[in-house]
């Protein structure tokens, strides 16, 4: 497994599988805990894993975690997306800063996203499917969610957006957010 630091959000990584492909298919290694550890960070730190299935279109975020903030393993298992992190660590070196990627079924590339950054994605295929590894049980009341096109994080999502929750719709624009954070 190749580990590939994010330049443009300090902390964060991608890990990249090598798979054994034949006629059969695949297989890979989506999580080595021995690959996390060689950058410090605690493999049994991660209590909760989760999938999503979207469809072509569907956009899911920004999302992130008030008070301690949630790390996580995010992979696309099936399909390909759109995946987006900014970085809203004030104390961060790349603080707002954003990075893209697109993540892959046929790839398995796992992006490690640090606390305090917000993620969100836009599926690109007519199945995505997207598996998280969260470093900390959810409480809903920590929540908070960013407006996906709000100008100041300029994400240049591919697709037209053919569907999202009420919650990601109604979002506040991350000067809102910041002041929300600030009081």
């Amino acid at each position: 497994m190749k580990l590939t630091e994010v330049p443009e959000i300090a902390g964060a990584f991608l890990l990249e599988p090598t798979p054994h492909a034949d006629e059969r298919g695949f297989f890979c290694r989506t999580f080595d805990a021995d690959v996390l550890r060689s950058v410090g960070l605690d493999p049994h730190a991660f209590v909760q894993d989760s999938v999503s299935r979207s469809v072509r279109g569907v956009l899911r975020g920004m999302h992130l975690r008030s008070g301690n903030g949630e790390a996580k393993l995010v992979r696309c298992s099936y399909g390909k997306i759109f995946d987006v992190v900014v970085d809203l660590r004030p104390d961060s070196a790349t603080y707002r800063n954003r990075a893209t990627f697109e993540l892959s079924g046929d790839t398995q590339v796992t992006l490690y996203i640090p606390a305090g950054c917000a993620h969100g994605f836009q599926a690109l295929t007519e199945t995505a499917d997207t598996s998280y590894r969260i470093d900390r049980p959810h409480d809903p009341t920590e929540d908070v969610t960013i407006a996906f096109d709000d100008p100041e994080l300029a994400i240049p999502w591919p697709l037209p957006v053919t569907l999202m929750s009420q919650r990601d719709r109604e979002a506040p624009s991350l000067a809102e957010v910041l002041k929300q954070k600030a009081n």
